[in-house]
């Protein structure tokens, strides 16, 4: 499952950009790669993130992964659900399983990332 509406990254991140703000988890595949997700470790509200460099942390029964981010920007809203339901992101991971909003700081960076086709090409091939 490959929504077209959404971008991605090489490392299985997607990201729905709406206006200024974009929210941002981990793919199917990367969910069914992890296993069952345990704990989920995230920025707070104002932390910085750059674009492809580690924002967060993903542990599950089989692995601790790190999480990039697919755009730069500021974080402004962190899914608290996870907290407490982690395995949201196994379960939901393009819904309920979010990770961040941020408010974008270069637009121009989602033109980088892949759309649905290249993704799944990306995928297929793993």
């Amino acid at each position: 499952m490959v929504p077209a509406d959404l971008r991605y990254t090489k490392d299985h991140e997607w990201v729905r950009v709406d206006g200024d703000t974009a929210t941002i988890g981990v793919t199917d595949f990367a969910a069914n790669q992890l296993g069952d997700v345990v704990f989920v470790d995230l920025p707070s509200v104002g932390k910085s993130v750059d674009q492809f460099a580690t924002f967060g942390v993903v542990e599950s029964v089989k692995a601790v992964s790190d999480l990039y981010a697919p755009l730069s920007g500021e974080v402004v809203e962190v899914n608290g659900d996870l907290g407490g339901a982690p395995e949201l992101v196994n379960s939901d991971p393009f819904g309920g399983g979010w990770m961040i909003r941020v408010r974008v700081s270069d637009a121009a960076q989602v033109d980088g990332l892949l759309d649905a086709a290249a993704y799944e090409r990306l995928t297929s091939e793993a």
